[in-house]
């Protein structure tokens, strides 16, 4: 670890210095590293291992060395690291570090499919004092009010007025999304085959679909519901092991690991329901007789010819309906997985769906937490927001999408109704409002280091990432990375940058489309994770509350950074001077 023994300065490294020193009879008084943070940390605790005087037995002593030091080792190495550990005193106690990332882990096991993290979302909101206001009706905002709307149930908006708002004034909002590489079930999902009932799924986004293979799938999303005459709107999550897509044995693929796996995702790639044997003869009597009158309905229909009737039953039972009152339904499929926390230090967490709902959280439990309290927005002259919006994975261009006018509505319809008309309010809202674009972001990978640019290499641990891109692909420039990052400063956070290698193509997100639409600054940031897009990913613990600090530190603290620079003002007006002379070197 580069520490020195005080007597004859030779390298220590581990075991080695004691396994010297007792060969050689000498005894060694201490360890010392000056200059070398984390190995004074180590030094101080194996010092006491490494004092034994001439003439002791070697072996003896050697053994008994590697037994305790070694555990003496590990605790140096564990109280190293909490020395190291980043921002500590801004991000709290080791236990509120873990409270956030349970928190996020429970929101994630709740939040399946989109409209399951709106939902949720929807809860935490109510239970914040946030009025739920509907996009179709008349908007009564005041100063000092809290709201929230959703769209298509699986995008949501919600934002709170500063009591000190002027016409004029900019919006601070953090943005992410809710969706997530997954299959969803196809208009027509029955499909036997080789006597098996299938079930037909399209790939949606740019999923690791090779992760999807043997892993235990549940259902979730929405249904629509036929009640008498009118229609229900029901949300479902069969969160037991239906589906599986299981991989073809090595036996029958010996070539694997030479030419690769390479999977028809049309023809290889169909979740096993059940086999047609059991489905159609291994019922129960009691459960045939019980069932017989809701089959012979299916069957009169056209969705028989659709989906499978045990699928359909199996749905109408979670609903407490009867399969022909399913109109239409939007479904996914899930990993069964929980979320959880892991590590042998409890420092990591693994999870499916982490791009984007880690983000979704942190950025809704930051807005939650800026505004709880009675005089949370007495002096707040912006309007605090967050947005988690649908379809980013593919491109957010719908109506919930980032690309759609939902944030744009927003503020018009807020400036608008707060303005009494002023000129200009709008658009002056507009460009004075700034955009914290929330995305997860590549973590260096330890076995694939050169996957990373050499100088931009984000880790565990060190806090949220700010991403750069030359040609826009991300929307973070000078001034918007400099107002982020000089919070991160002021509240004793750190932060991380990250750009792509010029032989890689860089990733996107909702940051270059939402800027261009809404005419604001944006930075584009995001905790670090690896295994991105796969069935599972990981991030760290750490992280998750540095994040949430950071938001936290935006929403209450931006409007006052805010007010100090403005690129584009003009210099002063009493400049006197010839053209010949040299800039003036003015700061706005």
């Amino acid at each position: 670890h580069g520490t020195r023994c005080c007597c004859c300065s030779c390298s220590c490294i581990d075991l080695l210095v004691p396994m010297v020193f007792a060969l050689a009879g000498r005894s060694c008084v201490s360890v010392v590293a000056p200059t070398q943070r984390r190995c004074a940390s180590i030094g101080k605790v194996a010092a006491p291992a490494l004092r034994w005087s001439t003439g002791t037995n070697f072996l003896g002593t050697f053994s008994s060395f590697a037994m305790k030091g070694s555990k003496r080792q590990r605790a140096g190495n564990v109280e190293a690291q909490a020395s190291d550990e980043p921002a500590a005193a801004a991000t709290g106690s080791a236990e509120q570090r873990q409270d956030l990332a349970r928190g996020m882990v429970d929101y994630i096991n709740i939040s399946w499919t989109p409209y399951h993290a709106v939902e949720e979302a929807s809860r935490r909101l109510l239970e914040a004092g946030f009025q739920h206001i509907s996009e179709r009706g008349a908007w009564e905002i005041k100063a000092g009010g809290k709201y929230f709307f959703t769209r298509n149930m699986s995008t949501i908006v919600a934002f709170a007025v500063g009591e000190k708002w002027a016409p004029g004034n900019g919006f601070n909002m953090i943005g992410a999304h809710t969706d997530s590489p997954c299959l969803k079930l196809r208009p027509v999902t029955k499909n036997t085959k080789s006597g098996y009932l299938l079930v037909n799924v399209e790939t949606y986004g740019g999923g690791l679909w090779y992760t999807w293979y043997d892993r235990d799938l549940g259902l979730a999303g929405r249904v629509l519901m036929r009640s008498g005459e009118a229609l229900q709107h029901r949300l479902v999550k069969i969160d037991r092991p239906i589906l599986r897509i299981p991989m073809l044995a090595i036996h029958l693929q010996r070539d694997i690991h030479t030419a690769g796996f390479k999977p028809n995702l049309q023809t290889n790639f169909s979740p096993i329901l059940a086999t047609t044997v059991k489905a159609q003869l291994d019922k129960p009597a009691a459960d045939a007789a019980a069932s017989s009158s809701t089959s012979a309905a299916v069957k009169s229909t056209d969705t028989a010819n659709k989906h499978h009737t045990v699928l359909m039953e199996l749905l109408a039972k979670e609903l407490g309906s009867k399969p022909e009152d399913i109109v239409e339904f939007e479904l996914n499929l899930c990993d069964v997985q929980p979320a959880t926390i892991g590590g042998i230090q409890d420092e990591f967490v693994y999870a499916g769906r982490l791009d984007n709902l880690a983000m979704s959280y942190i950025s809704l439990q930051a807005l939650i937490d800026s505004c709880k309290e009675a005089d949370s927005l007495k002096e707040e002259t912006g309007v605090r927001a967050v947005a988690l919006f649908d379809h980013e994975e593919v491109g957010s261009d719908s109506a919930q999408g980032a690309g759609g006018p939902v944030m744009r509505d927003t503020i018009k319809r807020v400036a608008a109704a707060l303005s009494n008309g002023e000129e200009g309010a709008v658009e002056r809202t507009l460009v004075s409002s700034f955009l914290v674009s929330a995305d997860m972001a590549h973590a260096l990978h330890p076995n694939y280091t050169d996957r990373h640019e050499p100088d931009h290499q984000p880790k565990f641990h060190g806090g949220l990432v700010v991403k750069y891109n030359a040609n826009q692909r991300y929307s973070t420039n000078a001034v918007s990375a400099g107002l982020f990052s000089e919070l991160a400063r002021r509240k004793g956070l750190p932060c991380q940058e990250f750009s792509a290698r010029n032989d890689m193509a860089c990733g996107s997100t909702i940051g270059p489309i939402l800027s261009s639409n809404l005419g604001c600054r944006t930075v584009d940031v995001g905790i670090p994770q690896l295994s991105m897009h796969s069935i599972r990913e990981m991030c760290g613990t750490d992280d998750v509350a540095i994040a949430y600090n950071h938001f936290l530190a935006f929403y209450e603290e931006f409007s006052k950074l805010d007010k100090l620079l403005d690129v584009d003002s003009l210099p002063p007006p009493n400049i006197i001077g010839k053209l010949r002379d040299p800039p003036c070197h003015h700061i706005h």
